[in-house]
């Protein structure tokens, strides 16, 4: 991946990636894009997921720790502003094991975020690592 292709929001949503997750911050910060890591290693369960989420993107002050809280402020613009967002979910395969319907909640949120931004030709990018 590299910052040409991260500027496309037509590409953009949720990608499994294999590949080292620093290539993945060069190319963000060479497309001017924020980047955020949520390690899922860290999270056991759904009130230890929306404290990541949290912690790792910034999200705004009124964020509810639940899912429709999270479909909210990912779409706000004063949380995500103008230049758009790689993020990577690191070490995911466990929680994805272990919390297969969470998991597809997750995944369709960021999935609809990614859609409501390139709406907005912005990039809104989440890797699965």
């Amino acid at each position: 991946m590299n910052a040409a292709e991260l500027r496309r929001c037509e590409d953009a949503g949720v990608r499994d990636w294999n590949g080292p997750v620093a290539d993945l911050e060069h190319a963000a910060h060479e497309a001017h894009l924020r980047y955020a890591v949520v390690d899922l290693g860290r999270v056991h369960d759904r009130s230890a997921l929306f404290r990541e989420l949290d912690r790792a993107l910034a999200l705004l002050p009124h964020f509810g720790h639940n899912f429709d809280a999270l479909a909210d402020v990912l779409e706000d613009r004063d949380w995500l502003g103008k230049r758009g967002i790689v993020i990577v979910l690191a070490h995911a395969s466990g929680w994805r094991a272990e919390h297969p319907s969470e998991w597809a909640t997750l995944e369709g949120i960021l999935a609809e975020a990614a859609d409501f931004w390139c709406e907005r030709l912005v990039p809104f990018w989440v890797f699965v690592a």
